[in-house]
């Protein structure tokens, strides 16, 4: 059996949930992310245009544990190792570095002011000089060279085109599919998106009524959204302008039967305020609707240079000056969203937690192991129905 796919860790966070053990410390409650693997990190823009390196979903967000989040990470960069055949001392201090980035910059931010935490970015420039060496320093200024090109803009150019004389989207099954005019769908993102503007700011609806709605299609998008409504709103400017939201359902968090609180009235904008509360900057279109039939929704620019950092990059020093980064990140995130003082004086400054944590990494790595033989197992005897390619 081959090593599990590092995707099959994106899709097992109630797994890592349930297993966190003991009941979550309610006075150190952060915003938690929910779904903190390292395929959710990467850089977008800021309303200012900035490039910045950040948690980028947070379909699963909800009030939580620390531990959640960090523990769900450090695993995430176990299975990458093994999934790319790194020995298992590079996997440890992997995991080593995430908890140990995590610790500094919490405490770091525990000394800020409120506002000071609240402000702090990490962007292009920072992931640029933190490069462990020159070659990466120059991928990382590729990187944020291609990140820039990946606009609304370049996107529109791929995925519209012009039939009698009007903008449309390629109808480019299954990616993307024109839905019928009138039909369930199509009703139901209208709906949303005629509803959404209501929760965004005056300033930026006033943006946002510059622009008229020109078409809707379905989009399958990431595989954590398989089964869920997505997709994607064709607007224009007068000047012909184009414009691409992408409409989301929101379904609940995983997180909801590990973290106790208040029942979530609306799962879209559950993920609005947890992103606006754990990103450094958020996009100017994010808000949340529900459509005829109550279901929830959250509507966001379809991309605005949002991406990825290679994973096959990620070896040798790179790996774990990557996991650093990540720390970092996550530690800003929930000083934003938590109480950083509560939380750095709790966790202490000793490397116990950090070596805690990466052998719990490689051992619940194990778990993940065992759960996805479990579940090619069931596709390959035909109890649990599939389409997919040939399994190894």
């Amino acid at each position: 059996m081959s090593r599990p796919p590092f995707a099959y860790m994106r899709a097992s966070a109630a797994m890592m949930a349930s297993d966190v053990g003991g009941g979550p410390l309610t006075h150190l409650m952060v915003q938690a992310c929910g779904d903190c693997h390292l395929g959710n990190f990467g850089a977008f823009a800021s309303p200012e245009r900035r490039l910045l390196f950040d948690i980028n979903d947070f379909d699963e967000t909800l009030p939580a544990s620390w531990e959640f989040d960090l523990k769900r990470l450090v695993t995430s960069f176990v299975l990458l190792g093994r999934e790319q055949g790194i020995d298992k001392v590079a996997q440890h201090e992997a995991a080593f570095a995430v908890v140990q980035s995590y610790i500094a910059r919490l405490r770091e931010y525990a000394l800020a002011s409120p506002l000071d935490a609240w402000y702090s970015i990490i962007d292009s420039e920072a992931l640029i000089r933190e490069a462990p060496d020159e070659a990466t320093r120059q991928r990382r200024i590729a990187f944020e060279q291609k990140a820039r090109q990946r606009t609304g803009d370049s996107m529109a150019r791929k995925l519209v085109t012009m039939e009698s004389g009007s903008p449309r989207f390629v109808h480019d099954p299954p990616i993307i599919s024109r839905l019928p005019l009138g039909g369930q769908l199509d009703r139901a993102f209208r709906t949303v998106l005629c509803r959404y503007p209501n929760t965004l700011g005056e300033d930026r609806q006033e943006v946002l009524a510059r622009y008229t709605l020109a078409d809707v299609a379905f989009k399958v998008v990431g595989v954590g959204s398989v089964g869920t409504r997505c997709g994607i709103a064709l607007y224009v400017s007068d000047g012909g302008d184009l414009l691409i939201l992408q409409v989301k359902e929101a379904v609940p968090s995983v997180l909801q039967h590990y973290a106790p609180m208040a029942p979530v009235v609306h799962d879209g904008r559950r993920v609005v305020l947890g992103q606006r509360l754990m990103q450094a900057a958020s996009d100017i279109f994010l808000g949340w609707a529900d459509d005829e039939e109550g279901r929830h929704y959250y509507v966001r620019q379809l991309r605005d240079m949002k991406t990825s950092i290679p994973t096959e990059d990620l070896k040798g020093p790179v790996l774990s000056n990557f996991a650093a980064m990540c720390g970092w990140s996550l530690a800003r995130a929930h000083a934003k969203s938590g109480h950083a003082t509560r939380l750095s004086g709790y966790i202490g400054t000793s490397g116990k937690l950090a070596e805690s944590l990466a052998q719990f990494a490689c051992s619940y790595a194990d778990q993940c192991e065992r759960d996805f033989e479990a579940f090619t197992q069931a596709i390959r005897s035909g109890i649990l129905p599939a389409e997919t390619e040939p399994l190894r």
